[in-house]
């Protein structure tokens, strides 16, 4: 080989390290300079994970090549391999079995006599992995010497080392974009006020503050669309940490195999797609507050991992022992019966307990009284101005609807309808209006229990108390309680609410009465 095939082979790749390719070409254009330089039918890259060697790039070997880790203790050749310090080729007869045996691609039969070579890839001085070549003619490296392999090596290794430095500064600018969506996102969230004047709201406000100086763990419970994002935001702007991210997961969002990565980070090559090393939720975190929405769907699994975290302030990334500390105030969120769930043994007690340090109910919009209308103003002049009208507003019957209906999807079904209502109003308009007014038919509600009660004829409940004084309360409690039921959706804890009732209250009595 003369020095001029071998300046020849090199340049491409001299080239190639000031320039910014995807981790894949770049070893695949390394991989196809070395076949080249040093002919063979097959190449593989392979990095050094521990006790394992993983391949990343392979030219000549099946595809199926690249899903394999082989354990170095395994395989006598790559452990011959890693212990020398230079390029190593290996015999024609030798008795060590070859990795690559049956992975040439196109080739059915076993090899049992073929010529091997490789040698291993230093970074910083410390072995980062192997470069090997292999031909199924006995004697085809013969000629080679060894001295072009070991500079050729030089070179890759330098490669890889661009590869990585690049790798590194990408996920940088990753975590950087991701801190900087983060911060975009709490500073809209800061901007939206917690409307209400009601004085479960007020009450709420009060608690929000209170708890917002401590670092205590916060639980927020209610109904859903209720507010508790909003909630949990507030309580990050009130506390020691509102100049730091506050970061939020929906664990109702992701399947358990993707949460233990969301949350903790993972290494590299931990599972299939995993391409880089990624930071989890609890890193993003540190030293600012982990808001951990529907918090009530995480498996056992989960909860007991997240349990460790927050007792120890300490994580591992999936696919690493390393350990990472952190310092995060974990909010958490829920319209789940937490309590009922850990009895029924789907939720550990353990780890409720550790999240409910400072329980907190988000009141149901059907207990705020006329902090509908105040909502309501809100959204509405957030359509106004998304559909440019000078002003939209609600006719007299359009507020006493609102106020009569019950809300079930609360503050979030109040939007919606808005929004909607806003939208269907305008379209039935011949002109476009200066002044947009949505009437009760426009929001288009269904009769509410408030209607419903007034229309009940008052025969109708003295008929409920006739015959035997105990059965006819009876008869009437099923059918209060039964009714309240189907307007909560099933839900004891908002029927209690309502009936003015202990959850735990209510469940006895529904037993008694043969309901449970």
């Amino acid at each position: 080989m003369t020095a001029k095939s071998l300046l020849t082979a090199l340049l491409p790749l001299v080239s190639d390290l000031s320039r910014e390719l995807p981790e894949g070409e770049r070893y695949r254009r390394l991989l196809e300079a070395m076949r080249a330089l040093l002919p063979c039918d097959a190449a593989a890259l392979l990095r050094l994970d521990g006790e394992w060697l993983v391949p990343l790039a392979v030219d000549g070997l099946s595809t199926d090549t690249l899903g394999r880790r082989f354990k170095v203790s395994e395989h006598p050749r790559f452990e011959a391999l890693l212990s020398s310090h230079g390029p190593t080729r290996f015999a024609a007869d030798s008795n060590m079995p070859d990795p690559y045996d049956g992975l040439v691609e196109g080739l059915d039969d076993h090899l049992e006599v073929h010529d091997c070579m490789g040698c291993p890839l230093f970074i910083d001085e410390r072995p980062w992995g192997l470069l090997t070549l292999d031909a199924l003619d006995p004697g085809q490296f013969e000629p080679i010497e060894l001295d072009a392999l070991e500079a050729f090596a030089s070179l890759a290794a330098a490669t890889v080392n661009a590869a990585e430095r690049i790798e590194r500064l990408n996920n940088r600018v990753e975590d950087e974009h991701q801190r900087a969506e983060v911060y975009r996102q709490a500073s809209g969230q800061q901007n939206r006020e917690m409307i209400g004047q009601s004085k479960a709201h007020k009450r709420l406000v009060e608690e929000i503050h209170l708890v917002g100086g401590s670092d205590l763990t916060v639980l927020i419970t209610g109904e859903t669309g209720v507010g508790k994002e909003l909630v949990a935001q507030a309580i990050h702007a009130a506390s020691p940490r509102a100049d730091k991210p506050i970061i939020s997961l929906n664990c109702a969002a992701l399947p358990d195999t993707l949460v233990e990565s969301e949350l903790f980070g993972h290494v590299r090559g931990a599972f299939t797609g995993a391409m880089n090393d990624r930071r989890g939720k609890f890193e993003l975190a540190n030293g600012g507050t982990l808001f951990l929405d529907e918090v009530g769907e995480l498996s056992l699994t989960v909860q007991a991992k997240l349990l460790r975290v927050l007792q120890s302030g300490q994580l591992q990334r999936l696919g690493s022992d390393k350990e990472h500390q952190v310092d995060v105030r974990l909010i958490a969120a829920t319209n789940r019966d937490l309590a009922e769930e850990v009895r029924s043994g789907r939720y550990r007690a353990d780890f409720y307990h550790r999240l409910s340090v400072y329980p907190l109910l988000v009141p149901a919009l059907r207990d705020r009284g006329r902090d509908v209308l105040l909502l309501s103003g809100y959204f509405l002049e957030q359509n106004r101005s998304r559909m440019g009208l000078n002003s939209l507003r609600l006719s007299s019957d359009a507020q006493v609807a609102l106020l009569a209906y019950d809300w079930p999807g609360n503050v979030r079904e109040l939007e919606h309808l808005i929004g909607r209502s806003a939208l269907k109003a305008l379209g039935n308009c011949k002109e476009r209006p200066k002044i947009l007014s949505l009437s009760a038919a426009d929001l288009d509600l269904p009769n509410g229990s408030v209607e419903v009660a007034a229309e009940q004829p008052a025969a109708a409940a003295v008929a409920l108390v006739t015959g035997d004084l105990r059965e006819a309360t009876e008869n009437y409690q099923r059918q209060l309680i039964g009714a309240c039921l189907e307007r909560h959706h099933h839900n004891w804890a908002s029927a209690a609410r309502e009936l003015g009732l202990d959850r735990a209250n209510l469940g006895r009595m529904a037993k008694r009465l043969g309901m449970k």
